[in-house]
């Protein structure tokens, strides 16, 4: 391509850098751009002199930067020390291109949007609360909330979600059914009917398991435990009703709430603003009527695992049937930690009177830290990969899960594994399977859990803490290799967060001279027409 002229250059460079309407970052911007052509222009001293500047222009100040054009002479004596700075070396000009770049970072840096939220195997996993204005009431309405969880594979688990926000206004919640908040506030302002909860700031959690009948809505009092979208769609959903008064009572006067939260049960979720959305339809059980709330809007939660803990949460092992290496957690994978019996400590198995040390006298309602096994990896999970089996047209794969921590059980636990042969299971054992397409055309991905009843409860760390199970894989030759780890996963998630894998290059590897199904698959075609010329001749 040919280079620009150098004066049509500078030329559309004065009058744009001269222009009211240009923003910093687009002055930045347009000087790194420019840098380049700039260091090649030998004359450039030269050509500004020569730029005609025959537009006029008026003092404007640049919003949000505090500089100001301004007119008349000064805007000469601006041209001439252009001149001048432009004159200056190109070590000068090359130390200013990199201050441009680093301011130009910090200003844009500012509009990024966070992407740690986003999950590459669930890329559209969310959790959306549905706040429905189903009636009006003579100070406020009455509203019926409802959470979907519409992650694949991460749940909520005991102690379950909370949910908290701030009122736009000065609205008090007068009743509720199906949960309740956690504190009342002071509403001493309040005589006759006292409100149920009188915050700014209310904080809700799910009822328990047998709360009465009339107490409680459809999909509500489960303490707070929602699983996930494919592993159980009929409850991944969790609801409540909520009668707020000193509020507005038309859909102009009614204010939304703010600054949603959700833990879930501890932190990770980030909320966004609530969006006013065109109101829900509801369908008659006889399916012969539909009726609408009177205003809706929508709150969207997504998950970051870097939000919800510092350190990761479990670790993936590996062995083979074909190497003697066992290839075990990463050391310090979930963190390194001190022997002792305190918080964020490990305990060690062999340790005398175990039992009280895990579960010591307390005061009802005392929520014990955890406390882990003491070992090199230090991770409540473990996963442990197993190539258990080859046969002539399968291999079979050995998966055990172990649990680590003493104070912790796992209920509606479930597995997410990556691999190229996953696209083509012949069978699994003792587990539930779900194929998962993140993307179209990608079928290497499946969700692993237990069966309802018999496994799907893992116990906390000793003998029975662990579950396992074997999956039946079919080859595909095309594909097929024990060779450079092929056979091994290449992620796991348990519970929906990602586990720590080995280093490639420490994965169990196939021994020189080791059987390869590729030479068995040529043998057998070659043999028989050998054996045929021999006894034929």
């Amino acid at each position: 391509t040919s280079q620009p002229d150098p004066k049509l250059l500078i030329a559309s460079l004065v009058r744009i850098l001269f222009s009211p309407q240009l923003k910093p970052k687009k002055i930045l911007l347009l000087y790194l751009s420019t840098s380049p052509l700039l260091l090649q222009a030998k004359h450039l001293p030269h050509l500004l002199l020569t730029v005609r500047l025959d537009f006029r222009f008026s003092q404007t100040h640049l919003r949000g930067s505090g500089t100001s054009l301004v007119s008349g002479s000064a805007l000469i004596n601006r041209g001439f020390k252009m001149e001048s700075f432009f004159s200056r070396s190109t070590s000068v000009v090359a130390k200013l291109s990199f201050l441009a770049l680093w301011i130009v970072f910090l200003i844009s840096s500012s509009s990024f949007t966070c992407t740690e939220a986003y999950d590459a195997l669930d890329p559209e996993g969310n959790i959306t609360m549905k706040w429905d204005v189903m009636s009006w009431t003579p100070d406020g309405y009455v509203a019926v909330v409802t959470m979907f969880n519409f992650q694949k594979y991460r749940h909520i688990q005991s102690p379950g979600w909370t949910l908290g926000w701030k009122w736009a206004k000065k609205e008090v919640i007068w009743s509720m059914v199906g949960a309740q908040t956690t504190e009342q506030g002071d509403c001493s302002k309040y005589k006759g009917n006292i409100p149920h909860c009188c915050k700014k700031d209310p904080t809700v959690v799910d009822l328990l398991p047998g709360t009465p009948y009339n107490q409680q809505i459809a999909n509500c009092c489960k303490g707070g435990v929602m699983n996930s979208w494919v592993q159980d769609p009929a409850t991944a959903a969790s609801s409540f009703q909520i009668s707020v008064g000193a509020a507005g009572t038309t859909n102009k006067t009614v204010r939304v709430p703010r600054n949603f939260t959700l833990m879930g049960p501890g932190p990770g979720y980030t909320c966004g603003p609530a969006k006013i959305v065109r109101p829900t339809k509801f369908v008659t059980t006889d399916t012969r009527r539909t009726t609408q709330a009177m205003m809706t809007w929508n709150i969207t939660c997504t998950y970051s695992q870097f939000l919800a803990q510092r350190t990761p949460t479990c670790c993936v092992s590996l062995s083979s049937f074909y190497n003697e290496t066992i290839v075990g957690c990463p050391t310090c994978a979930c963190g390194c930690q001190n022997n002792r019996t305190e918080s964020g400590a490990c305990l060690d198995p062999d340790t005398p009177h175990l039992a009280s040390v895990v579960s010591p006298p307390t005061k009802k309602g005392v929520i014990l830290p955890p406390l882990v096994q003491c070992t090199r990896h230090m991770c409540p999970i473990r996963v442990h990969w197993h190539v258990k089996q080859n046969y002539k047209e399968y291999w079979r794969v050995k998966i055990t899960i172990t649990n680590f921590n003493y104070r912790l059980n796992y209920t509606q636990w479930n597995l997410v594994a990556q691999h190229p042969n996953l696209d083509n299971i012949t069978q699994i054992f003792s587990f539930n399977y779900k194929s998962l397409t993140p993307y179209a055309g990608l079928n290497d991905t499946a969700m692993l859990w237990g069966v309802k009843f018999y496994n799907d409860f893992l116990s906390e760390a000793g003998p029975l803490g662990n579950v396992q199970s074997e999956i039946l894989f079919r080859k595909d030759l095309s594909t097929f290799t024990f060779e450079k780890g092929w056979a091994f996963p290449r992620r796991i998630y348990f519970n929906g967060d990602n586990c720590v894998m080995p280093p490639p290059d420490s994965y169990p590897f196939l021994p020189n001279g080791a059987f390869r199904p590729k030479f068995s698959f040529i043998a057998a075609v070659i043999l028989p027409v050998l054996v045929f010329f021999f006894f034929s001749a």
